[in-house]
């Protein structure tokens, strides 16, 4: 673990004794530097409250369905650590279903259903693509919401 984090989780862990020795997840979003970066920025500036992984993704990753309580270490695309946030509502949900409230709260581009869909449907297309699945307008996904308990 780098150093870093490291430090980010043991100040967390002086606030809350009964957070575990090591972070449960350590992670950026987003498939690319720029736009891990740029939501990394999004975080911390308190826009972006929420993330929408696809299910799909999360089982070819190995990774478990989020839960409420969740904690979690958020990075920049070179692991630097920004923030540590704590998932406080999640939903599945058809991509279809996905609605403006959550576009908005997700914080990226104009924060309008339409970028989110035309942005995730790309992202979505670009993870799955070589595996068995693929996207379409029932793809589940993990519409996530959080909030910061530790900026960096």
């Amino acid at each position: 673990m780098r150093a870093d984090v490291a430090a980010l989780w043991a100040a967390y862990r002086a606030i809350d004794a009964e957070a575990p020795s090591q972070p449960p997840s350590t992670y950026h979003f987003c498939d690319n530097q720029h736009d891990a970066d740029a939501c990394a920025d999004l975080v911390l500036h308190g826009r972006k409250r929420a993330t929408a992984s696809s299910l799909a993704e999360l089982e070819l990753a190995g990774e478990p369905i989020p839960q409420v309580g969740d904690l979690a270490v958020v990075t920049r695309w070179n692991g630097e650590p920004v923030a540590v946030i704590r998932t406080v509502k999640v939903e599945i949900r058809k991509f279809c279903e996905v609605d403006e409230r959550f576009a908005q709260i997700e914080g990226e581009g104009d924060l309008t259903l339409t970028w989110w869909r035309d942005a995730h449907k790309a992202y979505y297309e670009r993870v799955l693509s070589g595996s068995k699945y693929s996207f379409s307008d029932d793809l589940d996904i993990a519409c996530e919401e959080f909030e910061i308990v530790l900026r960096a």
